[in-house]
């Protein structure tokens, strides 16, 4: 899968997205090793520390299916559902990636015009981990 093609699907992951409060609607593709894609969106709610971000979502999943391993995650976002910017993971994002990938995990951030790739350790140079 290309990088377009999994920042697509994270595109139409997008339009599921419950975000009544903020206005920030935001989907993720998640590729697993194996080849499968795992979805998620961001779902807001009124207590905003229930709050689920569309990358974790797609890592719960995941997990959920079974899968452990991964190659790439792309993330489309922003305010209303025509952003023309690209929406970033957030820290605790990042670090649920970190429990997951090494530093050299691909992160695809764009939208319908643009995409850029970033390493999880350019995103998150400091990450914490079972030994620290």
């Amino acid at each position: 899968m290309t990088d377009r093609e999994l920042l697509n699907t994270a595109l139409i992951a997008r339009e599921a997205a419950y975000a009544p409060y903020s206005g920030y609607f935001v989907g993720a593709a998640l590729l697993a090793e194996d080849g499968t894609v795992y979805t998620g969106c961001n779902m807001e709610n009124a207590s905003y520390s229930a709050t689920l971000c569309a990358e974790r979502a797609a890592f719960a999943a995941a997990i959920s299916a079974g899968a452990h391993r991964f190659k790439a995650i792309a993330v489309a976002g922003g305010k209303g559902m025509k952003a023309d910017e690209a929406a970033s993971p957030c820290g605790v994002c990042r670090q649920v990636m970190a429990e997951f990938c090494d530093e050299k995990f691909n992160i695809i951030l764009g939208n319908e015009q643009t995409l850029s790739v970033y390493s999880l350790g350019d995103l998150l140079p400091l990450s914490f981990s079972l030994e620290d």
